[in-house]
């Protein structure tokens, strides 16, 4: 894919201090923290790398990445990395996409409360398709399944949601026998959207009991044990959306899906249109009419502040797996799938294993599209091509 003509660290720069000191209400050090990476990111101000094409002897000059999972420059390498060692897990079966979605009431809170709402988010989900996959009147089988967090809409305001990828079947309960679903829709939504509901509902009240919901502004109010549970109350009132796609091809049909989903940020570089006179435009999709791209244009602090809203609390993993594929069983389970499936294992590569490779790993020669490699590290003081963008905390 081509480099686009604007991008998210172009529009940092053009923000610059001017930007935090009209947000100091809210921004803190750690959006700060992100802004001064994509910044720099891909600049002299990181150092960077000689290349050297293995087949043809072609020469380039590379400046390294940041390395933020916020950053939209640094995620296509690590989401090739991750869907490469994924290869040998994927069984050979048909796939399913479900999306687990937060209501809008519950948006405010969630901005609050980051880690301890999308920790529950993801919980509870698995539960919910744990539990309903159990039932014999469903599938009755233990299933595996990964899911990925994503916390923005096409308009960067917030939504959190998981999307979980399962595969259409599982393991019987004394692990005999592949389970094939027996309904073309694999679970039945209604039951899945009722399900978490009542299991999310229920988590965020033992964790308000127990200290751990925290309420600022306009909902501290909430603090109060009745006010908080009236405030809950109208959630049972209407089902929480619950997404799912019949189920769709193998293995590698899978891989391809998985790239949309897997290491994410709020908006990628290539749905930037244009940004003048403080204004930035960029495209979104409207689910309410069959996808249609559309323009959106927001003031320059607007955008910046909805893309702020989408960073992650520290060490949180947005990628997690369950089932037969949780970390501690895939090990013992997957040679299991692979046999009762009729199929062989493909076993992991050496890169798998050890989980090498960077950016560089993955940088094909300009001329040859032979493999480039790095036969120099270079400093930002070595590397004096151009000046690091103006931008300081």
């Amino acid at each position: 894919m081509s480099r686009p003509p604007l991008e998210v660290a172009d529009l940092v720069r053009a923000a610059g201090d001017a930007f935090i000191e009209r947000s100091r209400k809210w921004i803190s050090w750690k959006h700060v923290k992100v802004l001064l990476a994509i910044a720099r990111c891909r600049t002299a101000a990181l150092g960077g790398h000689l290349d050297e094409c293995t087949r043809c002897g072609h020469r380039a000059i590379s400046y390294n990445s940041c390395r933020n999972r916020h950053c939209p420059k640094c995620q296509a390498g690590a989401r090739e990395r991750w869907l490469e060692k994924r290869r040998s897990e994927l069984l050979p079966t048909q796939y399913v996409h479900v999306v687990f979605t937060l209501p809008r009431q519950l948006a405010a809170l969630t901005l609050q409360n980051k880690k301890v709402a999308y920790d529950l988010l993801f919980r509870t989900s698995a539960e919910t398709l744990l539990e309903v996959a159990r039932d014999p009147k469903h599938l009755g089988a233990e299933i595996g399944f990964f899911s990925v967090l994503h916390s923005w809409s096409q308009k960067l305001e917030l939504h959190p949601h998981v999307h979980c990828v399962v595969p259409a079947g599982g393991l019987s309960a004394n692990g005999s026998r592949w389970i094939k679903p027996r309904y073309a829709f694999f679970l039945p939504v209604k039951v899945l959207s009722r399900v978490f509901r009542g299991k999310f509902v229920a988590a965020l009240q033992r964790a308000f009991q127990d200290g751990k919901v925290s309420f600022h502004g306009d909902l501290q109010h909430l603090t109060q044990p009745k006010i908080f549970a009236a405030w809950l109350r109208p959630l049972f009132r209407k089902d929480w959306v619950v997404y799912a796609k019949p189920p769709f091809g193998g293995p590698e049909h899978v891989l391809r899906y998985l790239g949309r989903y897997t290491h994410r940020v709020a908006i990628s570089n290539h749905r930037l249109i244009s940004f003048a006179d403080q204004k930035v435009i960029f495209r979104w999709r409207d689910s309410a009419h069959k996808n249609e791209q559309r323009p959106m244009t927001l003031s320059l602090d607007e955008f910046l502040r909805r893309f702020l809203l989408h960073l992650l609390p520290d060490g949180f993993v947005r990628i997690r797996n369950f089932g037969f594929l949780a970390n501690r069983k895939r090990a013992t389970n997957l040679p299991l799938c692979f046999q009762l499936l009729g199929a062989a294992a493909t076993p992991p590569t050496e890169q798998d294993k050890s989980g090498a490779g960077n950016a560089s790993d993955l940088w094909l020669c300009p001329k040859c599209a032979g493999p480039m490699v790095v036969v120099e590290r270079l400093t930002a003081a070595d590397m004096q091509l151009r000046s690091p963008p103006v931008f300081t905390a």
